[in-house]
């Protein structure tokens, strides 16, 4: 199974709380928990490392940027522009110049000789997780232009459906969609008179860390309110003792355990508090002109007279008229509105993290009062693209990918930055890649992403940054400005260098992945939620808004100068002009051609500003092999460097779409000389004529003589008459030549590897065949002060993922330390070790590290297993191939799939608004539903392999999914990477949201198969068993525990199915038990949990169909003591109240017919229970009754009509004597009194409901036990059957009486009248925890009239905040219809 892993973790400064799959540091130099992914969980985080805005003091040591392992011509030094930055000395200026560092790309020179060229006239889209439009510096350009031009929620994560439509009464009142009143403003114009209304939950709208601050604050009032009423009710309590100190009457004794009843309920509701937070109603309108919306927000404000929906100044779609709102003073959450669907959908958009407004504030933030903090291109403009889904942690979805490339285009934007991504099976593929390779062909935008945080090891760059061919991908610098000053070391270190964590190249198929680097770290502009003005972050997230501002002064520069502005151009200054950071050609794999610089760009501009925009694609293939084709060489594994090969290179250049065919692609001709950068190993051409349609070349690859280790090499072409442009177009060549290990046992050791702050050093070994994991010990040696090292493996397989393990390790003094991790025999697996580049700068002392790897591995015919459902074994046959290797099975099932086909499908046509291809095709949407069961409450995820682990590298745009119950309350959410949810017992559905523009992909997923995984609990797994022989498993003997497996010697044992007996219940024929199995343990893990052992297999066990049932059909041919005339009788009785029960009851008419037939029904057979039971049944299903009273008292008379019908005193006495369950007679006769039980219990039921319903409808007092307030009236002695004050009797009593004697009055199912009869005597507090009890026992989805009677006597006791409190769990237990996708 492959286990791709995330980027490298984002670090927040301050105590800011962020997604779950985003990991927040401990200290400064803390690298992430990495989630090892061995169930193919999601694989990946916003790209961006952010560290403690405390820092740390440190001082400086010289890093090391040499590779030992590293061989290749170097390409001179590191420059002067890098190396002026070595000698400097922080003073205010130039400290706040590091928190926004531009001078090291040139940025700020630049800006001084062309003050004007500052980004004025470029448009900027943020694909991120939203910028907030009242943060500072995001407000106006620097020539006074508005900054953001829109604010988009690409994810539809603030969706509100507002399809209903309501009109105002006289008095201007609306019922909102909440249910709350509300008073629209008389002087909105609303020409129709019609209002959409919706409403939301705000917490859906905030960040976890938002939320978690509102939360503490609203549970600081709500335990002021609690701790009131608590102490009242104590108080209420203290004065019944004191007056009752022994009361002996049981009224007296009910109205204590009443009062202490209100006492436990309070304590226990202020225990089992959950905040799900208020709800705000929305309201559109069109006003005439435009589409309004706006909010009513009291629930978010202490002041009753604050955010009411009159109050609120309405808001249009941003783009019209740029103004936003803020929810209230107390989260200070901006907010945007943008109406779609002619006023059907209201977007609320809220950003999902504060990382994409850091990130624009990087690219364009203009502070007039502090320059020094400037973004790159403050005169520079911006939309903003939320593609942070907020219902996802902020992580990034394909609708909202496709929908940001829609936006970008409307808005004819010049420049996207995006610094979001994650591995990826395939580079340069995808149904994101190919819009993007649209938009930027086509519609000539520059695309600049993030190439990952995932480094130090090679091939770590992320998709799409660091592998798609038509993205700029970049990569995070360090200068020693920023070290100081941004980092707050002591001692920075003497020159600049990439961060130790920034993901270096190349990618699979051997592009180089990092195209330029650019700082990686800033101080910039936050939401105002945070409260906070701006603050510390640092990754590739932050780079790529660096160098994205940079070219943002260059097309600045471009239209000044009308120079035509095409991404081919811009890339090609890029990286032409670059400073080389490091001094070895290799260095390129770590930070691409180098440090970007905008003034040399600009001038290589200016002087190619004639010569065609061409981008030069390179396609290469092994000679005589049509596949695969790469855009590079990458001769990774140890075959591929015996001997030399000969590759073929195609360049084919292209041009912008609509280029003329005369006046471009006819006359384009260059005299190309070929370069080698070591032509003893590369050899190529000396030259080549290119035109239009491309020209093809061979190389020769000879890696036979080169050293263990890692080479890199180029093959360039220079244009002949302008050698000044530099290369035009460049092939990658990577070489990593492994190490053999031919010792037995198979151990290699780095000796004395010696590290400085920011060094690494790679090692790579071709992991013996035969080995799966590995035993590593790391020690350290002749150091003072802590010092912090990554260690990282990758191996590369086809079609995979890169395999990555990798670990963070401190060490606070010499020692060592152990590791084990898997390994996949055969291939090439680099060790990356790196001191972190800051860790050690507070002392001058070399670390010395020594490593040892030790080769482990049992090699097995079936590594995985399935078991068939038969009580055949299952055989493997297992081997030692490398040493003497311990064999210790362990197998066990911990988790249940059942396939599901879904039971609707429906395609739909999305709106233009938002959902309109650039080139103009309409996205299609498939919303397929499943419906699942769950006996007992479990944890569930929902798998389809069709679809899911993929965001970027797959052919299909988009998937979502929610899971809801049978009252469209909505459990879980998720897209591509489905999480596990506890879900209660219970029916559900689960919608699956598919979207693309081809009809035809989306019909064949019509009937796509879904999987459903449920967690067993520890009391059902399943422990498997192996065996020494074949019928172990069936005899019981023969049992394998382990045994020690000696080289060139098989072994077989057997793995037994799981005994039938103990298959967990409620697991249907069909589906499979799925779990693992490992065949070794690593040190003194135990074997008994094969997942804690550092490789395992799946185990699989299809359940078979369940054993037939031996008394099934027994009994059929008994005889029968009724006569034909009989027997036929009864059929056509049976058969006329079948048809009498099919009967609707829908109109006037058709109730009209049932009465009718009630009556003749009655009449042919009186008094017989099944009927009259089903009379009563027609009735309660009637809906839309007039006549409430009249209605409950036809209940009354159909429920007493059953009651008259049966026998009780029969029936109790049958029910008092035992039958025997072998006589088949006496076990019908029981079935038949059962069910006259149940319709006995059912017409006590209703009739006392209706008795109840028409006291409250008219008004009357229950008895002589009439509810009043306080406890003054609550130590009545009256009789509980007393007669009321007119001498009538107690119907409600007396029907419950009888109505105790058949059943248990606290179930879940009959308990109401229970609690209508404690409230009807004034025990509100019993009555409340009698409905509680109900409530929690009820394993049913939750009833919506048992919350609200319960709301209704929260009302009634007086605790308002609790009603509060459940109105609005309301609406989150039973909205009236499912959210939007």
């Amino acid at each position: 199974m492959q286990s791709p892993l995330l980027f490298k973790s984002v670090y927040w400064a301050t105590t800011l709380s962020f997604p779950s799959r985003v990991h927040s540091p401990s200290s400064l130099l803390t690298r992430p928990k990495r989630l090892v992914n061995a169930n193919n969980k999601r694989r990946r985080e916003i790209k961006e490392r952010h560290w403690s805005s405390s820092g740390s003091n440190y001082k400086s040591a010289m890093p090391c940027s040499s590779i030992s392992t590293v061989s290749g011509g170097g390409l001179g030094g590191s420059g002067d522009e890098n190396g002026s930055l070595r000698s400097f000395k922080l003073n205010e200026s130039t400290f706040l110049a590091s928190l926004m560092p531009k001078k090291e790309i040139g940025a700020d020179r630049f800006i001084d000789a062309h003050p004007e060229f500052d980004g004025r006239g470029v448009v900027i889209a943020i694909f991120d997780s939203g910028v907030d439009p009242a943060a500072a510096g995001l407000h106006v350009t620097t020539d006074g232009k508005p900054k953001i031009l829109d604010v988009i929620d690409c994810t539809g994560s603030g969706d509100i459906d507002t399809s209903k439509v309501v009109k105002a009464n006289a008095d201007g009142c609306i019922r909102g969609a909440s249910g709350a009143p509300l008073v629209v403003n008389s002087s909105w114009k609303n020409p129709s008179g019609e209002w959409h209304v919706g409403y939301k939950l705000v917490y859906e709208l905030f960040t976890d860390s938002l939320t978690s601050r509102l939360k503490k604050e609203r549970k600081k009032n709500w335990d002021e309110k609690s701790q009131e009423e608590i102490a009242r009710a104590v108080k209420q309590l203290d004065e019944f003792n004191q007056k009752h100190s022994n009361p002996d009457d049981a009224n007296l004794k009910k109205v204590r355990e009443d009062l202490q009843n209100r006492i436990d309920i309070l304590r226990k509701q202020a225990d089992n508090y959950d905040d799900k937070g208020p709800v705000i109603d929305a309201v559109v309108w069109h006003d005439g002109a435009l589409w309004r919306a706006a909010l009513d927000t009291q629930s978010l404000e202490d002041d009753p007279d604050c955010g009411r929906l009159a109050d609120f100044i309405p808001l249009t779609n941003y783009r019209t008229e740029r103004k936003f709102g803020v929810f209230s003073k107390l989260d200070a959450c901006s907010f945007v509105l943008n109406i779609y669907d002619e006023g059907n959908i209201l977007s609320i958009v809220t950003d999902s993290s504060p990382h994409g407004t850091h990130v624009a504030g990087i690219a364009t933030a203009f502070h007039p009062k502090e320059p020094l903090l400037n973004g790159v291109a403050p005169g520079a403009q911006l939309i903003s693209c939320k593609i942070g889904d907020s219902r996802l942690g902020s992580m990034e979805t394909g609708t909202g990918l496709t929908r940001s490339l829609i936006a970008a285009v409307e808005h004819k934007c010049d420049l996207i930055n995006m610094s979001y991504g994650e591995p990826t099976l395939l580079p340069d593929y995808g149904r994101f890649v190919d819009l993007v390779n649209e938009v930027v062909n086509k519609h000539r935008l520059i695309f600049v992403s993030s190439a990952g945080n995932s480094g130090p090891a090679l091939s770590t760059v992320g998709a799409p940054g660091g592998t798609t061919s038509s993205i700029i991908g970049i990569g995070a610098y360090v200068s020693p400005a920023m070290a100081a000053g941004a980092h707050c070391v002591v001692q920075p270190p003497s020159e600049g260098l990439e961060y130790t964590w920034s993901s270096r190249g190349p990618t699979a198929d051997g592009d180089l992945g990092v195209c330029v680097s650019a700082p990686g770290g800033a101080v910039a502009p936050v939401p105002t939620w945070t409260l906070q003005k701006r603050m510390l972050m640092n990754g590739t997230s932050m780079s790529s808004p660096s160098a994205c501002g940079g070219i943002a002064l260059l097309i600045s520069a471009m239209k000044a100068e009308g120079i035509p502005v095409s991404p081919y151009s811009v890339r090609k200054a890029l990286e032409n002009t670059s400073v080389p950071i490091g001094e070895l050609l290799a260095d390129k794999l770590t930070t691409g051609q180098g440090l970007m610089q905008v003034d040399k760009a600009h001038e290589y501009i200016r002087q190619s500003k004639n010569i065609p925009s061409v981008f030069y694609e390179i396609k290469v293939n092994q000679s005589g092999k049509s596949t695969p084709t790469s855009r590079g060489i990458y001769l990774r594994e140890a075959s591929a460097c015996q001997l030399p090969t000969e590759w073929t290179v195609q360049v084919e250049p292209k041009f912008h779409e609509g280029a003329s065919n005369l006046e471009e692609l006819v006359p384009f001709e260059e005299c190309i000389e070929l370069h080698s950068t070591e032509k003893s190993v590369v050899m190529a051409p000396e030259y080549l004529l290119l035109t239009h349609n491309g020209r093809s070349f061979n190389i020769v690859i000879d890696p036979t003589k080169l050293s263990d280790g890692l080479h890199y090499y180029e093959v360039y072409g220079v244009d002949c008459k302008a050698p000044w442009r530099g290369p035009i177009f460049r092939i990658p060549v990577t070489i990593t030549k492994p190490m053999t290990v031919n010792n037995r046992p198979p151990i290699v050791s780095f000796a004395r590897m010696s590290f400085l702050p920011g060094h690494i050093e790679r090692r790579f070994v071709e992991v013996p065949l035969g080995a799966s994991w590995v035993e590593a010990t790391m020690r350290t040696s002749r150091f003072d002060t802590a010092r912090r090292f990554f260690v990282d493996t990758v191996q590369i397989c086809p079609l995979q993922r890169p395999i990555k393990w990798e670990s963070v390790v401190t060490f606070s003094s010499p020692c060592a330390k152990s590791f084990a991790f898997p390994v996949v025999g055969g291939q090439t697996m680099e060790l990356a070790v790196a001191q972190f580049w800051s860790s050690g700068i507070g002392s001058h002392e070399t670390t010395i590290v020594d490593f040892e790897i030790v080769f482990h591995g049992i090699d097995v015919n079936k590594e995985d297993v399935v078991l068939d459902g038969s009580e055949a074994p299952v055989r493997i046959d297992a081997e030692a191939l490398l040493a003497s290797e311990k064999l210790v099975p362990a197998a066990s099932l911990k988790k249940v799939r059942v396939a599901y086909r879904p039971i609707d499908a429906k395609l739909s046509t999305l709106t233009a608004d938002r959902d309109k291809l650039p080139s103009g095709k309409q996205t299609l949407a498939l919303t397929l539903t499943y419906k699942f069961k769950l006996e007992d409450a479990a944890e569930i995820k929902p798998h389809v392999p069709l679809l899911n682990n993929r965001v970027y590298d797959t052919k299909f745009e988009s998937q979502f999914y929610m899971i809801s119950d049978t009252n469209k309350r909505v459990y879980a959410m998720g897209d591509v990477y489905p999480n596990s949810s506890k879900l209660p017992k219970g029916e559900y559905n689960l919608q699956l949201y598919l979207r693309h523009d081809n009809v035809q992909y989306l019909e064949k997923m019509k009937q796509l198969v879904l999987f459903i995984e449920r967690n067993l609990d520890d009391k059902d797994v399943i422990r498997l068993n192996f065996f020494s022989e074949p019928d172990g498993s069936v005899m019981g003997n023969g049992a394998f525990k382990s045994s020690v497996l000696v080289p060139g010697k098989k072994e077989a044992i057997y793995l037994g199915p799981p005994v039938k007996e103990k298959l967990p219940k409620n697991v249907p024929q069909g589906s499979v038990l799925l779990g693992s199995m490992s065949y070794e343990k690593a040190g003194h893990e135990e074997g008994k949990n094969p997942q804690k052992n550092p490789v395992s297999y799946q185990v699989s066990y299809i359940v078979p169909p369940n054993k037939v049932d031996d008394d099934k059909g027994k009994g059929t041919s008994s005889t029968c003591s009724k006569t034909v005339s009989e027997r036929l009788e009864e059929e056509v009785r049976d058969a006329k109240i079948k048809v009498f029960t099919s009967l609707k009851q829908d109109t006037d008419e058709e109730r009209s017919e049932w009465k009718k037939l009630s009556i003749s029904l009655k009449s042919e057979y009186p008094n017989y229970t099944p009927l009259l039971a089903k009379i009563l049944e027609g009735l309660l299903s009637e809906s839309n009754v007039g006549d409430k009273i009249g209605h409950d008292e036809e209940i009354i008379r159909a429920a007493n009509e059953v009651i008259d019908s049966i026998d009780r005193d029969e029936l109790a006495k049958f029910f008092s004597l035992k039958s025997d369950p072998e006589d088949e007679e006496a076990e019908k006769i029981k079935k038949k009194m059962e069910t006259t039980r149940d319709q006995l219990i059912e017409a006590l039921y209703q009739k006392g409901l209706a008795i109840s319903d028409i006291e409250s409808l008219e008004g009357l007092k229950a008895g002589t036990l009439a509810v009043t307030e306080g406890t003054k009236d609550m130590d009545r002695t009256d009789k509980e059957s007393a007669p009321d004050a007119g001498g009538q009797p107690d119907l409600f009593e007396e029907n419950f009486k009888e109505f105790q004697k058949w059943v248990d009055v606290k179930s879940s199912k009959y308990g109401t009248l229970l609690v209508i009869r404690e409230r009807r005597r004034g025990r509100l507090g019993t009555a409340l925890k009698v409905l509680n009890d109900m409530i929690q026992d009820d394993g049913d989805p939750p009833k919506k009239k048992l919350y609200e009677l319960k709301i209704s006597l929260l009302d009634e006791i007086g605790w308002s905040h609790l009603a509060t409190y459940e109105r609005q769990w309301m609406h989150v237990r039973f909205p009236p219809s499912l959210p939007l996708f």
